[in-house]
């Protein structure tokens, strides 16, 4: 019952912030987007950090200085397979009309929603395979480190998905329409982190390179997409600002439930 929970806080997050699109009458405001941006950015890399490489090195500990190799050797896989799905997938970001990655015949909405996808399938597996790990018994990972993982992808989440809904209505799309939109966004979590589990139930021995690919995963995001976008144009100091909130918050979390 844990494990399905906490696979479905990160949903909840996104489709509570994709809700801000019944509540707020304009688009959102560009100071505060960066500093949700920032926000977002902090919680993935303190998490990254603390719920995902730190304990993929201490389940190695016994072999002594050789126990970053498979966080080293699974954080730049995570990297490279984010990096090849970028390549592949055609996709598109909000608050551009430049499309990424190969040439297709796709609508606008399909290749936002591939972009999204991209983005939010490595917190999905983030929480997964620290779900996985709890469940295996895995040093370093309780289920209460599990669940501050999964809140803390929630929190960021609120803003993610208000940052998703809101450009949706502003483009002309109906309240309820934008609604689902943004919530579904969020959707591939829940589902990645399902396999994950399933995955790291039959491949125990692997779990410290699943946990450092994760973490690697959610570093191409917020190293390639979310900064950048931060720091675009004025106001970039608000983004970090956000980032340092994000990163304390996150780094509390886990050290507090852990």
């Amino acid at each position: 019952m844990a494990l399905l929970v906490g696979l479905l806080i990160p949903l909840l997050g996104t489709m509570l912030g994709a809700a801000f699109v019944f509540l707020m009458k304009d688009d959102m405001s560009p100071r505060l987007q960066k500093a949700l941006l920032g926000f977002a950015s902090g919680v993935m890399v303190a998490a990254s950090v603390w719920s995902l490489l730190i304990p993929a090195m201490e389940m190695e500990e016994a072999k002594g200085e050789w126990s970053v190799l498979p966080a080293a050797i699974g954080f730049l896989l995570g990297i490279g397979f984010l990096l090849l799905l970028d390549e592949l997938t055609p996709h598109l970001h909000l608050g551009t009309d430049k499309p990424e990655g190969p040439r297709s015949h796709l609508s606008r909405t399909t290749m936002l929603a591939m972009a999204v996808t991209i983005h939010n399938l490595p917190e999905g597996m983030a929480v997964g395979v620290v779900f996985a790990g709890a469940e295996n018994g895995a040093a370093g990972l309780s289920l209460a480190s599990a669940l501050a993982v999964s809140l803390g992808i929630a929190i960021q989440n609120v803003p993610e998905g208000a940052i998703i809904s809101m450009p949706m209505r502003a483009a002309g799309n109906g309240k309820w329409r934008s609604f689902l939109i943004g919530s579904l966004s969020g959707a591939v979590e829940p589902i990645g982190g399902w396999a994950i589990v399933l995955l790291a139930s039959l491949m125990t021995p692997v779990l410290p390179y699943m946990l450092s690919f994760a973490a690697g995963a959610m570093f191409y995001v917020v190293v390639e997409e979310l900064i950048p976008e931060a720091s675009e144009g004025k106001h970039s100091n608000l983004s970090t600002i956000g980032f340092a909130i994000g990163f304390v918050l996150m780094m509390v979390l886990d050290v507090v439930m852990g």
